[in-house]
């Protein structure tokens, strides 16, 4: 089983345990990614603005590593696009990203770059676009040497926390992403009576949320949490 490596707000690390599969395109680490991304960009201005930043790190780290932004992928019949697609010599890894905001205004970075993060609202939302993200890249990564990433970053706490033990069950219950749940199977939205929002997964999805940044004041914590999607697995799956 891959578990991610832990690092503290100062880039430090705190345990070690990472398999190829949690490679990008067989050339570089995730957490070498997001260690140096965490550096020079503690906050993004959007998701694009994300996008952008995780391609540049990724070449300065592994500059044989190709990124390309919007890539058409056909695998359902209908054109649908991918976020981020990085080619190496001997791998690929498709990626789709997530960022979502509650509301924070500060300076973060070295620039002391000034940012005002609008609230996106609706958590039950970004989870299910979160989810829908990992199935899309089950259908993408059926070759043997490409796998897939799901990435959120995120400063809103009810993405990462669980509910409360008396809490009323929600329309996306079967959706919930905070700490510790596992995803897999089929996921009914509402408890099936809306099906356009049913998602079915191949695999299974221990989450572990890692820390980000910290900045001052309310809303001023970011984590991200990543999910590999192994082109074995989902391979054998269509087999």
């Amino acid at each position: 089983m891959r578990v991610l490596l832990a690092w503290d707000f100062n880039g430090a690390v705190n345990m070690e345990s990472m398999d190829g599969s949690a490679n990008i395109a067989g050339q570089a680490s995730l957490d070498d990614v997001m260690a140096r991304l965490r550096r020079d960009r503690p906050v993004f201005h959007s998701e694009a603005d994300l996008q952008h930043s995780f391609a540049r790190v990724l070449w300065e780290l592994a500059p044989g590593v190709r990124s390309r932004l919007e890539v058409p992928q056909r695998s359902s019949g209908r054109p649908e696009y991918l976020d981020l697609l990085c080619i190496g010599s001997s791998a690929s890894t498709a990626v789709e990203f997530k960022y979502v905001t509650r509301e924070w205004t500060g300076e973060a970075g070295p620039l002391g770059e000034e940012y005002a993060l609008r609230s996106h609202g609706a958590a039950d939302l970004a989870r299910l676009h979160f989810v829908r993200d990992i199935a899309r890249l089950e259908r993408f990564c059926t070759q043997r040497d490409q796998n897939g990433l799901a990435l959120i970053l995120t400063n809103e706490p009810l993405l990462w926390t669980p509910p409360r033990p008396q809490s009323r069950r929600t329309r996306d219950h079967e959706f919930r992403i905070h700490q510790g749940v596992v995803l897999s199977g089929t996921l009914l939205w509402a408890e099936g009576t809306y099906e356009p929002n049913t998602c079915n997964l191949r695999g299974a999805y221990p989450l572990d949320w890692q820390p980000y940044s910290q900045q001052d004041g309310t809303g001023g914590e970011f984590r991200y949490l990543a999910v590999f999607i192994d082109p074995l697995t989902t391979a054998d799956l269509h087999t």
